[in-house]
């Protein structure tokens, strides 16, 4: 056999290799399915709102939350919570909305530093989102929604029963540099 035949005889047996491993990856995905429904591992369950919650939550006790916003003297912005108290329990997870405004004709950076009182109440309250984790930038004029999600642990001191969160923006534009 001339070399030009054996190479399209290999060309052929890779491309019945390549067509048959495809077949077989398409093929584990039902396989794998079967399996998982007759030995019950992987099986994932969808479950509802009503069934769902959460046993970290102390349904015992009732924490509320006050919030405070400030702004340094020296940034022109405006910044407010949409409420100022919230009740919660131990363990549940909370949002809050901040409203900021930037109330000059350009943009500027501020960063938002969060202080708790009483203070011992920094060591319970968690955030899982915060605005206060990075820098803001705001545009002339913009205002804008942030959240901060959190909850409060559920180990936080019996007599413990009102904590506050008090954010006081601070303009970092000179640090970053002119962004307008």
């Amino acid at each position: 056999m001339d070399l030009a035949a054996q190479n399209q005889v290999m060309l052929k047996k890779l491309l019945a290799i390549v067509v048959l491993m495809g077949g077989f990856g398409i093929a584990l995905v039902p396989f794998y399915k079967k399996i998982c429904e007759v030995t019950g591992i992987s099986q994932t369950r969808v479950v509802t709102r009503a069934e769902a919650k959460n046993t970290q939550v102390d349904l015992s006790r009732t924490i509320t939350v006050q919030f405070d916003a400030t702004i340094n003297q020296q940034m022109p912005w405006r910044f407010a919570p949409k409420q100022r108290t919230i009740q919660i329990h131990p363990g549940e997870v909370a949002q809050m909305v901040y409203t900021v405004t930037n109330t000059t004709g350009k943009a500027m950076v501020g960063q938002a530093r969060p202080s708790y009182g009483p203070e011992i109440a920094g060591k319970y309250f968690n955030k899982l989102e915060c605005f206060c984790f990075n820098q803001q930038t705001l545009a002339a004029n913009e205002t804008r929604q942030m959240p901060v999600v959190f909850y409060i642990g559920r180990d936080l001191p019996k007599n413990v029963t009102t904590l506050t969160l008090s954010y006081t923006f601070f303009d970092m534009t000179a640090e970053v540099g002119d962004k307008s």
